[in-house]
């Protein structure tokens, strides 16, 4: 390719025809040849005469210009002019192997990857070099074909949740091994990860390497955890930078089961760090909902975490030393904790023998002493696999010799003999409060209030571990609560009664907040290889590149250890375990990740993924040559006077100049009304609707449809219709109309958050979506076909129930035409409706089942039913269906199956009914 400045020619060469135009300038003005002159005598009798229209000897010096140009242009063209045009690698004539990260880091601007790989497929192209590609997260050999080839299989492409590892990058050599030389461009995610300095090594002794990544910054977001009350979020970026605010949002399910942002914060990066953290506090039922958490603007698995029984409600088995008596609940060593955990965790009932076997979260032992070595075996090791123990004192516990000498190994610290109370023989001089919270306790952050006090407790034998284990003291510094750590476990002791004869603590606000912290984090240290030996876990949910939670299928299960241990990747996908009643997240992120930004050695240059496309204008400039060919022969027709008048040929030629240059957008040439005009237009009489699709054609070929079947419905039924009307899915109301047809195009745009709102709560609440691929003559129902891939992209975040294939006996079949077959303009009996219970029966004697009670939200289809329905404004057919009778009854049975559409969408299975008044009857005993 030559280049000149912002214009390159792929065939420079051709641009020496330009040397000719002198050439051709003199042969053109000797066309037509100049007349002979000679002299005659009778010429005198015609001196003074004027011919209304006279004839040049020679060419007009514009008609020659204009000829000029038109060849100019078509020399220009085949030298096949490029704007924008790329410089070309040196050398760069062989193989070319696209390397892509392919990782959760490249998929929020994925998009934009997509366009820059397109751009090289089209350079590559222009050069006729073949092309492979090298997925790092998913590696196989590549495979070099014609870029032309690769271009078609680009939409495939997507970025898988995880990251390139060593095992990933070892195969990547291993399938470069056995091919030749050839150069790369690698398109970078922007994440450094193990590994890759030894492959872009390798890849340069192959060749040249050339990079693209974007200068963005990946952010990413750490598992969840809830400590001192708060869930606690941290989120990382790869490369530090200025101060920047990033906003995370906490979603699950409200009470009706609909996904919804039930919080919100906000993590602020400092100056020149790549970690930010922050913390929401949400009541326990709220908590207890969340399923995810996200960062606003990013989509990728890596900008997502997933929630599990960390948040969750937990178990908490109660036990004391002696029952409760009727009427007498207040004096229950049980009822201030009771009153304090029934919020927010499940209690449960029972000796320890019994509670021992759920595996409860938390048990909580008040005022009992002595545990018998049958209990006491089982509650260690249930506690070393990650149990909390809280245990209150009391009157049984200081009369005992309960770890008096030796610590025992169910109670955090040594306790001296006896008590002390106020009046007693450790006394104090009146009751003491509490001191605040110290930081690193689990109760930080709680106030104190001045009316909690404590008149008796049990006292802490001092040794040098006391201090450590103190998470809650007196004012004096007496210890108040204390807490050691047994195995992944942990033991906690309030130096008091749970009842209020030792102090006012249960009866304050506090000890709900102290109880609930302790209940809620007792959990967060289960998910270790040790607890986890010996199980296996199921994957329900797993999490795509793009952030997006789907079902995990067929899946096999994973061993517990692994589930924690082993990296992400194709047997070990981001998304959530489950074990019997237990569901573990396993997130792209563990709690000790980072992010480095990628490096790059000094002879590998780095782009940018932000590359203009290159721009062929060859076709402009031969359809412009084209253009001017054309008015040639009108102006020299007109010049010869076998057209139009001389007068009139620079008139002729100017109006077919501006006829031809001046398209009419016919999207945007109707009239825009107001939403009120538009809601009057809608709500006047029923109208049918079609969706924007952007492209002109495919909207005017779905008006015209909805207006032929409007016009049948008005001639044929006792529906009258008004004009339909075309539907913008982000600022049009939707509830208007009962059905809506939706064509697809594989290049329409995705709607917005609030547009598939609008859909979704349109499907709920009773409207129909006809879907309509148009591409059933040369694809079946799936992602055959480009339009079908763009339907089930645009259908994705729509409720939409299961569908099956529309039964022979469905209410659609027969509530005004009886049909068997429902073409448009393609004849396809592909036809998809909501799914009928599988349980149903038809009932003896009757000639159809009762399915489907209700209206099916949608019917999806690719037999391209608006170009069968279509009339022009004659109120003739606008496009052809068939050929002759076979034809015309193919667009018949078109009209029929519109015709039945709206009457399903009006009436519902009233005619289904009707079928079965004999049997309901019957069962009556009428």
């Amino acid at each position: 390719m030559m280049v000149f400045g912002a214009i390159g020619f792929t065939a420079p060469w051709l641009l020496l025809a330009l040397g000719a135009l002198p050439v051709l300038w003199l042969l053109l003005r000797a066309v037509p040849p100049a007349p002979i002159k000679r002299r005659f005598p009778g010429v005198a009798l015609l001196l003074g005469l004027k011919d209304a229209e006279t004839v040049s000897d020679r060419t007009p010096w514009w008609l020659l210009l204009l000829r000029m140009l038109a060849v100019a242009s078509i020399i220009i063209g085949l030298a096949g002019p490029v704007l924008n045009p790329e410089a070309e690698q040196a050398e760069g004539d062989g193989p070319l192997l696209f390397v892509l990260d392919g990782s959760w880091a490249g998929a929020t601007r994925w998009p934009q990857q997509q366009e820059a790989i397109e751009a090289q497929l089209t350079r590559a192209s222009r050069l006729g070099r073949t092309v492979g590609f090298l997925t790092l997260t998913r590696p196989e050999a590549p495979v070099f074909q014609s870029a032309d080839v690769w271009r078609t299989r680009l939409a495939g492409l997507s970025p898988a949740p995880w990251q390139p590892s060593m095992d990933m990058l070892s195969r990547a050599e291993q399938a470069l091994a056995g091919v030749g030389d050839f150069d790369t461009v690698w398109f970078s995610d922007t994440i450094e990860y193990a590994g890759r300095d030894a492959l872009i090594e390798m890849l340069q002794q192959r060749g040249t390497v050339e990079a693209y990544q974007t200068a963005a910054n990946v952010l990413a977001i750490l598992p969840p955890a809830y400590e001192d009350g708060a869930v606690q979020l941290r989120v990382l970026r790869a490369i530090a930078g200025e101060e920047r605010e990033v906003v995370i949002q906490a979603q699950g399910r409200d009470p009706a089961g609909n996904g919804r942002i039930l919080a919100t914060a906000t993590a602020t990066f400092a100056s020149d760090e790549t970690e930010a953290q922050t913390a929401i506090v949400l009541p326990s039922e709220l908590r207890a909902r969340i399923t995810r958490f996200d960062i606003a603007g990013q989509r990728s698995a890596g900008a997502s975490t997933l929630s599990d029984d960390g948040l969750r409600r937990r178990e908490v088995a109660l036990i004391s030393a002696r029952e409760s008596r009727e009427g007498l609940e207040l004096l229950s060593p049980l009822h201030y904790i009771e009153q304090a955990l029934a919020p927010t965790a499940d209690l449960l009932d029972g000796s320890l023998s019994d509670v021992l076997p759920a595996n409860p979260d938390v048990i909580v032992l008040a005022d009992i002493a002595t545990l018998g070595e049958a209990e006491a075996a089982p509650l260690t090791e249930w506690i070393e696999n990650g149990g909390m123990l809280v245990r209150f004192a009391g009157p049984r516990i200081a009369a005992s010799d309960i770890s008096r000498i030796d610590e025992d190994p169910l109670m955090p610290v040594r306790l001296r003999a006896g008590g002390r109370s106020v009046g007693g023989a450790m006394s104090w001089g009146e009751p003491k409060a509490l001191s605040p919270f110290a930081n690193g306790s689990p109760f930080f952050g709680l106030d104190v209030p001045a009316d909690v006090t404590v008149s008796a407790q049990v006292m802490a034998q001092p040794d040098p571990t006391l201090s450590e284990r103190v998470i809650a003291a007196l004012s004096d510094g007496t210890p108040l609560v204390t807490r050691k750590n047994v195995g992944q476990g942990q033991i906690v002791l309030f130096h008091v009664t749970a009842t209020a004869e030792w102090s006012t603590l249960p009866l304050s606000g506090l000890f709900v907040g102290m109880m609930e912290r302790l209940a809620v984090s007792s959990s967060a240290a289960s998910a270790t290889t040790a607890a986890l030996e010996g199980t296996t876990w199921i994957p329900r949910r797993i999490l795509d590149g793009f952030g997006t939670l789907s079902d995990a299928g067929t899946l096999p299960g994973v061993d517990g250890p692994a589930l924690v241990e082993e990296p992400t990747g194709p047997l070990l996908p981001p998304g959530l375990y489950a074990s019997g009643d237990r569901t573990l997240a396993r997130n792209v992120l563990t709690p000790d990740s980072t992010l480095s930004p990628a490096t790059w050695p000094s002879d590998v240059s780095v782009r940018g993924l932000a590359v203009t496309p290159e721009q062929p204008v060859a076709g402009l400039l031969l359809s412009f040559a084209i253009l001017l060919l054309l008015a040639d022969v009108v102006v020299s027709l007109s010049l010869s006077g076998r057209l139009l008048g001389r007068s009139n040929a620079a008139a002729a030629v100017l109006g077919a100049l501006l006829i031809t240059g001046a398209p009419v957008d016919a999207q945007n040439s109707s009239p825009q009304i107001t939403a009120d005009e538009f809601a009057l237009a809608a709500v006047s009489e029923l109208t049918l609707g079609h969706i924007i699709t952007g492209d002109a054609r495919v909207d005017e070929i779905a008006l015209a449809g909805l207006t032929g079947l409007s016009d049948t419905l008005f001639f044929r039924t006792s529906v009258e219709p008004s004009a339909p009307m075309r539907v913008n899915l982000e600022t049009d109301e939707l509830a208007f109309f009962p059905i809506l047809y939706w064509p697809i195009t594989a290049q329409q745009p995705m709607p917005s958050a609030d547009a598939y709102v609008k859909l979704n709560n349109y499907l709920r609440s009773g409207g129909m979506i006809l879907f309509d691929t148009r591409d059933a003559d040369t694809a079946s129902f799936g992602a055959s076909s480009p339009n079908g891939r763009k339907l089930q992209e645009l259908a994705a975040s729509l409720d939409i129930p299961a569908l099956e294939p529309l039964p022979e006996d469905h209410v659609i079949t027969r509530t005004f035409y009886l049909l068997q077959d429902f073409p448009g303009r393609h004849n396809s009996r592909d036809v998809w409706v909501e799914a009928s219970d599988p349980n149903v029966e038809q009932v003896e004697g009757m000639p159809f089942r009762d399915l489907n009670d209700g209206v099916t939200p949608v019917v999806i289809g690719g037999n391209d039913w608006a170009s069968a329905w279509a009339v022009n404004s004659g109120g003739g057919p606008l496009l052809p269906v068939g050929r002759g009778f076979s034809g015309d009854r193919q667009r018949e049975i078109a009209y029929r199956f519109g015709i039945n559409l709206v009457m399903h969408v009006l009436t519902g299975n009233y005619k289904s009914d009707q079928v079965h008044v004999p049997a309901l009857l019957d069962r009556l005993g009428q």
